[in-house]
């Protein structure tokens, strides 16, 4: 593959053999646990690469992971069951009783959780810092501190994170940097050409696009993949082939999915921005963010995700979401229909309250993942839902 292609051009072809003559268009499902050899001299050969038994790899599999890397401008990719799962076992394979974690404030829940709750357990300490108090990373490090992980645009208040001061600092103390871009995808952002060591997704989100398939993403550089691929056939959290065929199927649609996205969800956030009963919107190419001109430097969208406070209360914004008719209420993100969910009681549930004040998640906030519907006929919806926030009588709100 070209490494000049245009990112739509590597969506759609990155994987794929461009020489091969009569073989199938769409990559073949290897829908099976295991691979035959014909002695065992083959079987020792065999059993690091993707033909000896599906929890090592699988040959669907590594069409999506050379797609991956291709598009995330990497040595290697690996897909796993869950985003979490990516993550989880990213970390595990990169840390020890004794090390020591530094994360920012910023990030989804279940990573919240797994840092401050999980990883004490085996031993693990981590330190979380305010997202864009990039002293505070300094600060931060210890002499057992091994990596740091950040994500950026964050969830759900989308801070935007300069990865090059981040991943500056981690090497100047001989650390690797960690980052979750799910809501940027590698279409808006590829933040290895900023420095940093692994890129981590929730492939279920914008990868896959059609809320069908739940899958995991790590790219980075090939040493890296490597040492975190035999931790994952240890912990056994390797891709299904059919999920994974699903995955490629999804990518190749990516980059149009994601322009069409930008363009929404940048339409919707203006809209939001001038309702009097909005009190606050939280999207990267917003020009009144308070990260406006990094996003411009870093991105080159937006991404589909926004987030605003209703002006009033929880139950309001509980009000608005139950009102809305385009805007499905259900968890997850990224995919071509559009949703709502309030952070509070879904993607940060699971931290404490006093966490989600330290990260400005308030029960106000809403959450939206714009779809590839028409922008104005989602505008239209959101105009109606507030009307009906703005005809509870003040005196009837809960306090």
């Amino acid at each position: 593959m070209n490494p000049d292609y245009r990112p739509e051009t590597k969506a759609v072809r990155g994987g794929a053999d461009l020489e091969k003559k009569n073989g199938p268009l769409a990559t073949p499902i290897y829908q099976t646990s295991t691979f035959e050899v014909t002695d065992n001299d083959q079987q020792l050969r065999v059993t690091p690469t993707d033909m000896f038994y599906s929890r090592y790899g699988n040959p669907t599999n590594t069409v999506v992971e050379k797609t991956i890397a291709q598009l995330e401008g990497t040595e290697a990719a690996l897909v796993f069951s869950s985003g979490m799962n990516a993550i989880t076992t990213s970390i595990l394979a990169l840390v020890k009783s004794g090390d020591h974690i530094v994360a920012q404030r910023d990030v989804y829940g279940g990573v919240t959780k797994f840092l401050s709750t999980w990883l004490p357990r085996l031993g693990v300490e981590t330190t979380f810092v305010d997202t864009t108090e990039y002293t505070q990373y300094e600060q931060a490090i210890r002499p057992n501190t091994k990596l740091i992980h950040i994500e950026s645009p964050t969830n759900p208040t989308l801070r935007v994170v300069d990865m090059e001061r981040v991943a500056g600092i981690a090497k100047k103390h001989g650390l690797r940097t960690l980052m979750d871009a799910t809501f940027g995808t590698p279409i808006n952002q590829r933040p290895i050409e900023f420095g940093i060591d692994l890129v981590l997704h929730s492939g279920t989100k914008f990868f896959a696009g059609h809320s069908d398939v739940i899958c995991g993403v790590a790219a980075g550089g090939k040493d890296l993949i490597d040492a975190i691929r035999s931790t994952r056939t240890t912990l056994g959290g390797n891709m299904d082939p059919h999920a994974a065929w699903l995955l490629l199927r999804g990518i190749k649609t990516l980059a149009v999915r994601v322009q069409r996205q930008n363009e929404s969800a940048l339409r919707v956030a203006e809209f939001l921005e001038q309702h009097p009963k909005v009190a606050r919107v939280h999207y990267p190419l917003l020009a009144g963010h308070p990260q406006y001109d990094l996003a411009q430097r870093q991105m080159k969208g937006g991404g589909g995700m926004l987030s605003f406070e209703v002006q009033g209360t929880g139950d309001d914004a509980r009000r608005l979401t139950e009102a809305l008719r385009l805007f499905t209420l259900a968890p997850s993100l990224g995919g071509v229909e559009s949703l709502v969910t309030i952070p509070a009681l879904t993607s940060h549930a699971m931290i404490s309250p006093e966490h989600r004040a330290q990260m400005g998640v308030t029960d106000q906030m809403v959450r939206l993942s714009v779809g590839v519907e028409s922008a104005e006929d989602l505008v239209a919806d959101l105009e109606q839902a507030l009307r009906v926030v703005e005809a509870v009588p003040v005196s009837s709100r809960a306090r």
